[in-house]
């Protein structure tokens, strides 16, 4: 038994980090079948036209309109310390004149969807968690149910519009702001004021800002999903609120990372211009 036992110790080690990627690969491939549920039930509703215009307005409001100053902010700042670097580099070597094509490029491509999906992950997404799982824990969603309404129609739909809607608005403003930003601190710097919207025009095309504006679709969808479904999935009280904000927020941005990665290879292939 003695000589025995060091390689039985030997193999449940080496089982063990085995086990772990298992589990981790069963929660997640659980956790993304409750959400496409959630997605199915939800598309369910729209699809019937069954939504509430004022709710949708309130939760447009909520999630876009109150998160335009963070974004606008976020991103001026942005662009501002990313003109603030390469100016001088440029200038050094006689490209001052791409400044306003590298500040638009990185801000239209990039920048701006990441931070506003990022942004309303942190403001918008754990709110909605916890103003869902407060209900959740307080029973009113078991309350909506007896009065024949559905959680989903009620809750979930009108904020999965109002994402799917405001984030492209705001990646707008946010792109706005950036360039603002970026011109400001590049003439600051010393590039010519002339030269910053010429690059822009010469080197950048519509479609890199349309296609910024398509990635936070898809980043305001993560959004909503993950914050209702944390929201509809809370136990435990206070501390379960508090756990489910907290999940929605990380999970959230996670995904917005990953996506982008995704999004960027298939949008732009890894091109530069």
């Amino acid at each position: 038994m003695t000589a025995t036992q060091p390689n039985g110790a030997v193999a449940r080690m080496a089982l063990t980090p085995i086990i772990l990627v298992r589990n981790v690969l069963a929660d997640a491939l659980v956790y993304l079948g409750e959400v496409s549920i959630l997605v199915a039930r939800a598309a369910r509703f729209v699809c019937q036209g069954a939504i509430d215009p004022a709710d949708l307005i309130q939760q447009m409001a909520v999630i876009g309109v109150r998160s335009v100053p963070i974004a606008a902010l976020t991103t001026f700042t942005s662009a501002a310390v990313i003109a603030l670097y390469f100016s001088n580099f440029l200038i050094q070597y006689g490209a001052a004149s791409l400044t306003g094509a590298v500040v638009a490029l990185s801000l239209s491509r990039e920048l701006a969807p990441v931070l506003v999906g990022v942004v309303v992950a942190a403001r918008a997404g754990s709110a909605i968690a916890a103003e869902i799982g407060t209900m959740k824990v307080t029973e009113q969603i078991d309350a909506l149910r007896s009065l024949a309404v559905s959680p989903i129609q009620y809750l979930v739909v009108p904020r999965v519009l109002a994402c799917l809607v405001m984030l492209p608005i705001l990646c707008l403003v946010a792109d706005c702001a950036g360039l603002l930003g970026g011109y400001l601190i590049a003439v600051w710097q010393g590039v010519p004021s002339s030269t910053f919207p010429d690059s822009i025009r010469s080197f950048t095309e519509p479609r890199d800002f349309y296609m910024g504006m398509v990635k936070t679709i898809v980043f305001g969808l993560i959004v909503a999903l993950i914050g209702c479904h944390e929201g509809l999935s809370t136990k435990g009280g206070a501390t379960g609120v508090g756990r489910a904000t907290t999940n929605a927020v990380v999970i959230s941005i996670v995904l917005v990372y990953i996506a982008n990665f995704f999004l960027a290879y298939v949008m732009f292939g890894g091109r530069i211009a």
